[in-house]
């Protein structure tokens, strides 16, 4: 038995990811509206990123700009990866829990509200990593 749990250690600890990432759960803006602000900054150096959420006025911007802060204090602090070498390598969000809501309206029906949330996560890369 402990050999099959230390084997399963050993397969997890293979597979981890090793580049600088960082991940915001739950956050209450819809995937979707996410993606498109994500689209943005995917493939850029991490300031001309930083530089792009700050002039972008989607509500997004603000959550994902959080995110990058974090990966790349993340790359710093713990591997030691100067800021400046690094690129976005991969961005994403998953679907996070929904919150249903009602809406009443005439004749004693009611409308479906889904308050959506996300899972942001960004993953960085050195340069001659690439």
């Amino acid at each position: 038995m402990a050999k099959r749990m230390k084997e399963k250690a050993e397969r997890v600890e293979a597979m981890r990811e090793k580049r600088p990432h960082a991940t915001a759960k739950y956050v209450r803006i819809a995937p979707d509206k996410v993606r498109v602000v994500l689209a943005l900054i995917r493939g850029r150096s991490v300031a001309e990123a930083m530089a792009i959420l700050q002039a972008t006025p989607k509500a997004a911007s603000e959550a994902i700009f959080k995110v990058l802060n974090s990966a790349a204090a993340n790359a710093e602090h713990n591997q030691g990866i100067s800021v400046d070498d690094l690129f976005v390598a991969e961005a994403y969000a998953d679907i996070g829990p929904t919150l249903k809501r009602y809406q009443p309206v005439s004749k004693g029906r009611a409308h479906h509200i889904l308050k959506r949330s996300s899972h942001i996560t960004v993953i960085l890369d050195t340069k001659e990593g690439n």
